[in-house]
């Protein structure tokens, strides 16, 4: 796999540097660490940047939390008002069990909706990565007069964007939920499928700190978080239905749209980062080196990509 163009890579990394000065505790510009409780369950998000400056909303995936964002968030706050939070389940917000709180990506577009309205966030740029592309288009589609740009990092919304791995483990999963079917999906549950997640496809997999699988497994190894898990699994075939409705959705609204996407990533692939032209033709689109988390490496050049394209 080619590395970046070194000039590229130390440009972004100067930009980047220079937009972020020392930041003294109490700043506005200084990472905040807030919680909010929404139709009764305790959410976390990380806030950081001036409150008047334009919003920016970022919706991480599986299996992590807003803790993905914690390299782009300081680069961020400088021009935006960064909100990042943690889905039900997920990170250091509530995990209600199944029979409390109904895990699907509806239910938890919802509760992140209400959490944007609660905080007051009237409109904002969205970023979509891995489950927050299904969670963040749901919030589009109903509210696009308060979308004011799409970031899309790996959030695959086309059919050629699902690798053989994923289509034959979770379509398998989908219609049969079976000892077999459900034992190729729980692997991504286990230490071998989080570490895989990060390094599959990464420009240097061998530089990429160990912290962030570690933190998502403990988090996944709480006792109940299996079952949220397989629930959001099972729902999970909701969104590819929803496929030809968000392309509806972007066609007749067409957001300014940023897509940066890991060219390495082996489970939402390249070519559903290309897709996204069909729908949007002026959508600027980049592939960079790296995987599925690609701000594991990346965090500094896509933070030049997201000043240039939506802090206008």
């Amino acid at each position: 796999m080619s590395s970046p163009k070194p000039t590229l890579a130390a440009g972004a990394l100067a930009i980047a540097l220079a937009a972020v000065p020392a930041v003294a505790a109490g700043s506005p510009l200084a990472v905040r660490y807030r919680r909010a409780t929404v139709d009764g369950v305790g959410i976390f998000f990380r806030e950081a940047g001036p409150p008047d400056a334009p919003a920016i909303v970022l919706l991480h995936g599986f299996p992590s939390s807003s803790h993905m964002f914690r390299d782009l968030i300081p680069l961020l706050a400088t021009r935006f008002h960064v909100v990042a939070p943690d889905y039900p389940g997920f990170g250091h917000s509530d995990a209600p069990p199944p029979g409390a709180y109904r895990y699907t990506f509806d239910r938890v577009a919802e509760t992140m909706e209400a959490l944007l309205e609660q905080l007051g966030l009237e409109r904002y740029v969205l970023y979509l990565q891995d489950y927050g592309g299904p969670i963040g288009f749901r919030l589009a589609a109903r509210h696009p007069e308060r979308v004011r740009g799409l970031v899309i990092q790996n959030a695959n919304a086309y059919e050629e964007g699902l690798s053989a791995l994923t289509r034959e483990a979770f379509q398998a999963y989908w219609s049969d939920q079976g000892p077999e079917a459900t034992a190729r999906v729980r692997a991504f549950l286990r230490p071998e499928g989080t570490r895989f997640q990060y390094t599959a496809g990464a420009r240097a997999p061998e530089a990429l700190n160990p912290d962030a699988w570690v933190l998502d497994q403990a988090l996944l190894d709480r006792p109940g978080n299996e079952a949220i898990q397989l629930a959001l699994f099972l729902d999970y075939r909701e969104n590819v239905a929803r496929y030809a409705a968000w392309h509806a959705y972007l066609r007749a609204h067409r957001p300014r749209t940023l897509v940066v996407w890991g060219r390495g990533d082996p489970i939402f692939l390249a070519a559903g980062a290309e897709a996204y032209r069909r729908d949007l033709p002026r959508a600027e689109i980049h592939l960079l080196d790296g995987g599925h988390f690609l701000l594991e490496e990346q965090a500094p050049a896509v933070a030049r990509l997201i000043l240039r394209a939506m802090a206008r």
